[in-house]
């Protein structure tokens, strides 16, 4: 790795941790974390704001406009949009459960694929999201799919949404993350997939440091 700044992407389905794992493994390099996943819920809380019905080209005007903004503080990367904080708003069930529909947008995912390349141009970034080394940095030096299984996966959303007392059904947040893989990967626009010269980390039995050190260990050979 030496001095070079990376740019390291990181990619997979809902509930795989990345967030989390881009957050830490940011911090350890001194790098930017970026995450592409809060810009598109952005949109969508946006959107949902507006009480009604779906419509594209309204949001792909928003998408087009939006003011987004991610400041670090005490370890949490803080999302503002058009100056309001956010960081709780967008991770709502109600948010959640639109996404994937406002992010397979077209116009939303050139306006957000351009402003996430403007935001890594320089390298020495993170980037976590689910077309991050396919379509926004192809080139990113390092290619991350962090994935877990379906059971994994939900335990770890739940644990995350009780701690924040919210109410959770598990049972349909399983049915939640299982029709959200489904929908993101046949999408047609950007669809959910693994990078062929992406590193594969499947990490149901990892623990969060497991992760980040082995995800640093092939930034170094970088």
């Amino acid at each position: 790795m030496k001095n070079k700044k990376l740019v390291i992407a990181i990619d997979g389905p809902a509930g795989a941790g990345k967030s989390t794992i881009a957050k830490m493994v940011a911090e350890k390099l001194g790098y930017a974390y970026i995450d592409t996943g809060a810009m598109y819920r952005a949109v969508t809380y946006k959107f949902l704001q507006m009480h009604i019905s779906f419509d594209e080209e309204i949001v792909g005007k928003i998408a087009e406009e939006i003011n987004i903004i991610f400041m670090p503080k005490d370890g949490l990367n803080i999302v503002f949009i058009d100056g309001m904080d956010v960081t709780e708003e967008i991770r709502s069930s109600e948010v959640t459960n639109n996404v994937s529909r406002v992010s397979a947008v077209s116009a939303v995912r050139v306006a957000m694929v351009n402003l996430q390349r403007k935001m890594g141009e320089n390298g020495g970034v993170v980037m976590d999201g689910r077309d991050i080394g396919t379509v926004v940095f192809p080139k990113a030096d390092v290619k991350i799919y962090l994935t877990a299984s379906v059971e994994e996966r939900v335990s770890r959303r739940y644990k995350e949404l009780v701690s924040k007392n919210q109410s959770v059904d598990k049972a349909k947040l399983s049915e939640e993350i299982i029709a959200r893989d489904k929908y993101d990967s046949e999408r047609e626009i950007s669809p959910l997939r693994c990078a062929e010269d992406a590193f594969y980390l499947d990490t149901s039995n990892m623990d969060k440091p497991e992760v980040v050190n082995k995800i640093l260990d092939i930034c170094r050979v970088k």
